[in-house]
């Protein structure tokens, strides 16, 4: 019997020291756990990109000292600071009666150069970028970093040297058009004339923003132009702020599974926008019943928005909240992966959003929901700023080759 001890023991000795020295005797698997401050820790933690807030238009109609918290509007510092949004793409948004009234150029200096006073008066808090390691350089300072996209390639007008201007000013992306057809191309929006699609114009200036390094952004535009733009782009595209038609069908503003997939095997990437309209398929198509009521009656301005409020409320359309974004986030990436999508919230731009989104001080809770649904810390670094910097290096990339 006292052999038989023996042998177990020298047996039970030998198992152990076959064990590879850092293999813990336990394989008991801990995880962090998921929590919301937790998600706070990795909003401060990552560098979080937006690819289109409309802060500067809004200060056009409503100044106020965003260096402050504000009581109007979706962004300004101690928030940005607070949901951890380093780098909001600023949208010098021109609206599409511009292009016939001209002055789309004008305006969009204008802009521009409010957003550069902001950081003028506010060097401690803000600074304008025009790359992607200004961005990182930025972070690491504590600033946060304005680049910079236009909204509506209007502000080009038929001028291609405007492109040089415009990427001197530090003009990064150009949305091709907005509500409108314009010079350049059709829009999704243009429901009561010909829609086409990539204009010659369009082409030229397509292949002037490749060979400059400024990204092609689809958000806003017709189908037929996106299937064009994939035909003639030389770089990677983005849609600065898109969500999936797949919940909202028949709706052009979002895109759906077939463009998405070609966006992605063109290197490109969607960035979701969070507006209730492009997420809430029942909002969206409710709204647009509003929307024919509104035009049938002539309104317009505050009457208009007055009208639009009263409709909400009267049929009661819900909201959505956080979880509905994080779906389009995944129905990207079980489309295509977790290497084109990222976040392009809207926000100034929109007035109905998600509970939980409210402004830009509220990015934790949707990495909370990311966390909960399954997304890993690596995934959400991609989402925040990894897949954007991963595109706007390539068009950098493609264009200092030239």
């Amino acid at each position: 019997m006292r052999i038989l001890i023996f042998l177990f023991l020298i047996t039970l000795i030998a198992c152990q020291k076959e064990k590879p020295a850092n293999q813990e005797t336990t394989d008991k698997k801990v995880e962090t756990e998921i929590t919301l401050e937790y998600a706070k820790e990795l909003a401060q933690k990552f560098i979080i990109v937006d690819g289109h807030v409309d802060l500067a238009y809004k200060l056009e109609s409503y100044y106020e000292d965003v260096s402050k918290r504000t009581s109007k509007g979706h962004t300004d510092y101690p928030r940005l600071k607070e949901g951890g949004l380093d780098a909001p793409f600023m949208s010098i948004y021109i609206p599409a009666s511009y292009q016939k009234k001209g002055g789309a150029k004008k305006l969009a200096t204008k802009l521009i150069g409010m957003i550069e006073d902001i950081q003028d008066k506010h060097p401690d808090k803000f600074k304008i970028v025009k790359s992607v390691n200004d961005i990182e350089e930025n972070f690491g300072k504590g600033l946060i970093s304005f680049p910079f996209g236009m909204e509506n390639g209007a502000g080009i007008e038929d001028d291609l040297s405007n492109l040089d201007y415009f990427y001197e000013k530090g003009i990064r992306y150009i949305t091709l058009c907005h509500s409108e057809n314009n010079l350049i191309c059709g829009s999704s929006y243009e429901r009561n004339a010909p829609r086409h699609g990539l204009t010659e114009f369009g082409e030229k200036v397509i292949n002037k923003m490749n060979d400059l390094g400024i990204m092609v952004d689809i958000s806003h535009v017709s189908d037929s132009t996106f299937w064009d733009v994939m035909k003639v782009t030389k770089t990677p595209v983005i849609a600065s702020h898109s969500s999936c038609r797949h919940f909202t069908p028949g709706f052009e503003r979002n895109m759906s599974d077939e463009m998405i997939k070609a966006l992605a095997e063109g290197g490109g990437i969607i960035m979701i926008t969070f507006g209730t309209y492009f997420v809430n398929g029942e909002f969206q198509s409710n709204i647009d019943k509003a929307i024919k009521q509104a035009n049938q009656k002539g309104l317009k301005g505050e009457e208009r928005r007055n009208f639009m409020a009263k409709f909400i409320r009267d049929n009661n359309l819900p909201k959505g909240d956080v979880s509905e974004v994080v779906a389009h986030i995944k129905h990207v990436v079980d489309l295509v992966g977790i290497d084109h999508v990222g976040f392009g919230s809207d926000y100034d731009g929109i007035s109905t959003l998600p509970v939980g989104l409210e402004d830009v001080s509220k990015y934790p809770n949707l990495i909370y929901e990311l966390l909960k649904a399954g997304f890993t810390e690596e995934d959400i670094e991609k989402i925040c700023s990894g897949n954007i910097f991963r595109v706007w290096n390539e068009v950098e990339n493609y264009a200092s080759a030239k």
